[in-house]
């Protein structure tokens, strides 16, 4: 994993963050994202469409910097407020198409996994091309056209037979209320379109555990976010606790966490998501872009 913008003390508190992530696409998504920030002491970010606002939680925890988070929908809004209280973070309701900052307002904005879900991906991006400073860096991710089979097989299963995914519901996985997934030059060319010049382009995550969307998103989530797991398996499966992995039962047996074995074998098989590994294969789930204002 890269961490080529985090000096020791910060890639280890980042290996803690990340300690419960069982989505492996997702954890490598948040270390891409932060390479390529390239963060400084005193620089403002917006993270728009921040959701529920764990990579706000991971920046206030790194870096010296303003963070602003901006989502429409209420929902995810109330539940960062509630796990981000206390620590400086500016939490907006807004229209990524309409936002209401003034022009040059911001060193680095964040988009993840945000376009697919905009109408007008393309106007989203115009607007936050005129909020952003010269210079500034963009840091994107979106979903892959290609995803790999085994990440959510009942779409791609889906797909092959009807020649359409689930777009709603609750096995929607990686289409789940999306206008679209990109292909690697679609997303190049909409983010080029809007006046960014795109510095790096990468495909991530191919191989992962098999069913990873639908046991994550759909059952995971789902028992996590109504509280429905005894307080020591939450406490080894929530995305915002992962500092608190390794206390209370297991604080100084952790191998004896039966949840542990099942992250461990998680990081096993990302482990092969190696660039060497990756030179040959089609499938990813996701795409990430550095780009920037000049």
């Amino acid at each position: 994993m890269r961490y080529s913008s985090l000096n020791r003390e910060q890639a280890n508190r980042l290996d803690t963050l990340l300690r419960n992530e069982s989505d492996v696409a997702y954890k490598r998504r948040v270390r891409t994202m932060l390479s390529y920030l390239e963060l400084e002491p005193g620089q403002t970010l917006l993270d728009c469409g921040c959701g529920m606002g764990f990579y706000l939680l991971v920046l206030s925890e790194l870096f010296p910097v303003r963070l602003y988070g901006l989502d429409y929908e209420e929902k995810a809004l109330r539940y960062a407020q509630a796990h981000l209280a206390g620590r400086g973070i500016a939490l907006l309701r807004g229209d990524i198409h309409h936002l209401s900052f003034a022009a040059e307002s911001f060193d680095r904005v964040l988009m993840s996994e945000v376009l697919e879900h905009l109408k007008d991906d393309g106007a989203a991006l115009r607007e936050v091309w005129r909020v952003m400073k010269p210079g500034g860096i963009l840091a994107v991710t979106v979903p892959h056209r290609h995803y790999p089979y085994w990440y959510d097989p009942i779409n791609r299963l889906a797909e092959g037979l009807w020649g359409q995914p689930i777009r709603r519901g609750p096995f929607a996985g990686i289409w789940a209320n999306h206008e679209r997934l990109y292909e690697p030059q679609e997303v190049r060319e909409v983010v080029e379109r809007a006046g960014f010049v795109v510095e790096r382009l990468e495909e991530l995550t191919h191989y992962c555990f098999p069913g990873t969307q639908t046991l994550v998103y759909t059952i995971g989530k789902g028992l996590i976010e109504h509280n429905l797991l005894p307080e020591f398996i939450s406490k080894s499966t929530h995305r915002f606790r992962g500092a608190e992995n390794s206390r209370g039962w297991f604080q100084t047996r952790p191998y004896l966490n039966p949840i542990n074995w099942v992250l461990a074998l998680l990081n096993w098989v990302d482990s092969f998501n190696q660039e060497q590994r990756l030179a040959s294969k089609h499938t990813f789930v996701n795409i990430a872009i550095k780009a920037r204002k000049v």
